[in-house]
């Protein structure tokens, strides 16, 4: 009895095929105006004049925090959030490389 509960065990196993949620689409059909307009709002966030937006800002920032105009705690604030909208990629991909490495 238990040798077969063993074979069916492993015919079991042998015969997993994956479900139906897991079928993963690229690109799910309609998306694409979705899809552009998102494409579009991202490259305007963390384009070339977000960028200069952002360069400027933390200068003119330091420039507040070493002449005393501005406290320390916001002014670091400012630039560890520049920091995590312009490294948003980088950091998630590198959550994915440590969640993909501990399994």
């Amino acid at each position: 009895m238990r040798r077969l509960r063993i074979e069916t065990a492993a015919w079991l196993l042998g015969s997993a095929t994956p479900a139906m949620a897991q079928a993963v689409q690229a690109d799910p059909p309609g998306s694409s105006p979705i899809l552009g307009a998102l494409l579009w709002v991202q490259g305007t966030l963390l384009g070339s004049l977000a960028t200069t937006a952002a360069v400027i800002a933390v200068a003119i920032v330091g420039l507040m925090m070493l002449t005393g105009r501005i406290e320390w705690r916001r002014g670091l604030t400012v630039v560890v959030g520049a920091f995590i909208v312009f490294g948003a990629a980088a950091i998630v991909a590198g959550m994915r490389t440590v969640a993909g490495g501990m399994r």
